[in-house]
């Protein structure tokens, strides 16, 4: 990869916590590993869950996230590659159209604007975010929620762990406007080289989604596709997650 560089950009409802194994694992592979936090998100889990509710969260957007990262990467010494997990895959979407990276991985990302699917899984999973009559407030998923949305291969002690350690309350409005003009993609325009990946049990964003993504990239552009057997949403925290991880860095070598 001619980049030594990594920025890492976590998903709705985390904080950059959420990358706390990925950032040693590359630097011992010898890489620079940035994780900068969304708008309001460089605080502690405890604090942010503290500040519930927070009356500024919900004035967050998606166009603020984008806008705040690609600040973040355009103050860097080089371009670096780019991985997002969940909402923060879709910003690896937006970015690249921004040409601020060498490459980028979407790892289960939610769906650009106009990309859509009825399957049950999704609407059930996603409602608490995205209910319409409570947007002016933010949300604080719930265990029994989280349980069905990230982790639901995960044994029991090992949901509630994860729920603990990582889950912040967080703003409807970013997947909300993620349905218009800020969540727009331009899949004939060229790009970097970009990877999707899918977990084939993720019920917030079903695998079937996350092809689907894929599929409307048109063009010579390099954009590739990897479904996880057996995986959930959170792929980047649970056991196995150096599988993923691996996976990342060697298509980066590959292709960037």
């Amino acid at each position: 990869m001619k980049t030594k560089t990594i920025v890492l950009v976590h998903g709705m409802l985390t904080n950059p916590l959420c990358w706390e194994k990925w950032i040693p694992y590359y630097q011992a592979k010898g890489y620079k590993v940035l994780a900068p936090a969304w708008p309001g998100r460089d605080k502690s889990v405890e604090e942010l869950r503290k500040n519930h509710p927070d009356p500024e969260l919900p004035k967050l957007k998606l166009d603020n996230v984008v806008e705040h990262i690609a600040n973040f990467i355009q103050g860097l010494d080089e371009k670096p590659a780019i991985i997002g997990h969940s909402m923060g895959g879709l910003v690896v979407q937006l970015l690249l159209q921004r040409d601020v990276a060498v490459a980028g991985v979407a790892i289960d990302p939610a769906p650009p604007a106009g990309v859509f699917t009825t399957s049950f899984s999704f609407l059930k999973a996603n409602f608490p975010a995205i209910n319409p009559f409570l947007l002016h407030q933010p949300v604080m998923m719930s265990f029994e929620q989280f349980q069905y949305a990230f982790v639901n291969t995960l044994p029991l002690e090992e949901q509630r762990a994860a729920y603990d350690r990582y889950v912040v309350p967080e703003s409807r409005g970013v997947p909300a406007s993620a349905l218009g003009a800020a969540g727009k993609v331009d899949f004939n325009k060229p790009h970097r080289p970009l990877l999707i990946t899918a977990g084939e049990k993720d019920h917030i964003v079903p695998a079937v989604l996350n092809r689907s993504n894929y599929k409307k990239y048109k063009g010579p552009s390099i954009t590739e596709f990897k479904e996880f057997a057996g995986r959930d949403h959170f792929v980047i925290g649970e056991r196995g997650w150096e599988e993923v991880a691996d996976y990342c860095l060697a298509w980066f070598e590959k292709v960037a």
